[in-house]
């Protein structure tokens, strides 16, 4: 359903923003909570669209772990099966004579083959043997290669390590209203530096009798700061030229408000700039509440204390 109250002609609008307006066209919202694209791609095959270096170096860690382990395991049971098509006599060394004894000891061969640690007892005598531990050696050698680079690439990859409020607000603001919300760097030591905040709203509208999507980019009251040691609170007054100026939020669900943020900064760590998306939709907007402080003096008042665990903390107003 499409936004029939006039929207504020003062608005600045964004058609920069790299989204269409077919509203037919879409489903959902246009950014995730994580700052993924809320996009599927189809038309080419699984296999010109998939990048396994890709996918590694940003899928979450216990996936990538998950990976690795189950490769190991895999490859190693293929090579086991490899070995015992070719015959029990090609090794020799073994202790025990039972069939699932030798298995086990042609598996843990094999794991001893592929990461070269070679510990003898049990060893190749068939010329079959012998070639397919030769190339598994060598496989062996190649994926760890492999999986040094991938985990130096998720460890050297910069990233921002910013948590987003899960809520954004309307707030009583200088004798008026504002949208807030608000993020903080959370690991220790970790400092941002030069941090900028772009800040737009996506609403459907009715023109020309067609629903569409108009963009707005939201003015800020600080969309810059030198350092980010602490939280900061992202305030969007809600002027004459703010295009959420009179809305409800029965308005902002018929408009099916969107607002979507990206920060960009200065890692020193790793001399980079990093930047993270996230987005507010129209029922992660509270109305009339505001932000309560997290952030204490220590009992010696000698630091300053973030409470993270208060960052989604706001109270009615």
């Amino acid at each position: 359903m499409a936004l029939y109250t006039k929207i504020n002609p003062f608005s600045k609008i964004n058609n920069d923003t790299g989204f269409g307006v077919n509203a037919s066209s879409y489903g959902g919202r246009f950014i995730n909570k994580d700052g993924t694209f809320n996009l599927e791609k189809e038309g080419l095959s699984f296999w010109n669209r998939f990048s396994v270096f890709h996918a590694m170096i940003n899928m979450p860690r216990w996936k990538f772990i998950s990976v690795i382990v189950l490769f190991f395991i895999s490859i190693n049971l293929l090579y086991t099966i490899i070995y015992i098509v070719l015959g029990v006599n090609e090794l020799q060394g073994y202790y025990n004579t039972d069939n699932w004894s030798r298995i086990k000891e042609i598996f843990f061969f094999s794991t001893e083959t592929f990461t070269t640690v070679g510990y003898g007892r049990v060893n190749p005598v068939g010329d079959g043997a012998n070639m397919v531990a030769a190339f598994e050696a060598m496989t062996g050698f190649l994926s760890f290669a492999i999986a040094t680079g991938l985990f130096y690439g998720r460890f050297s990859k910069p990233k921002a390590f910013l948590k987003f409020t899960d809520a954004a607000l309307i707030a009583p603001f200088q004798e008026k209203e504002a949208l807030m919300f608000r993020f903080v760097s959370y690991k220790d030591n970790h400092s941002l530096t030069n941090a900028e905040v772009k800040v737009n709203l996506s609403l459907l509208a009715l023109e020309n009798g067609k629903s569409v999507y108009k963009f707005y980019e939201l003015n800020l009251e600080r969309n810059h700061v030198d350092l980010l040691p602490m939280n900061f609170t992202v305030v969007h007054p809600i002027d004459d030229t703010s295009p959420l100026l009179g809305l409800s939020y029965d308005d902002m669900k018929a408009a099916d408000v969107e607002v979507y943020v990206l920060v960009r900064a200065f890692d020193e760590t790793y001399s980079s700039t990093v930047l993270q998306r996230t987005s507010y939709t129209y029922d992660e907007i509270k109305f009339r509440a505001k932000f309560v402080p997290m952030y204490r003096e220590s009992p010696d008042g000698k630091t300053t204390i973030i409470e993270l665990h208060k960052l989604n903390e706001y109270k009615d107003v």
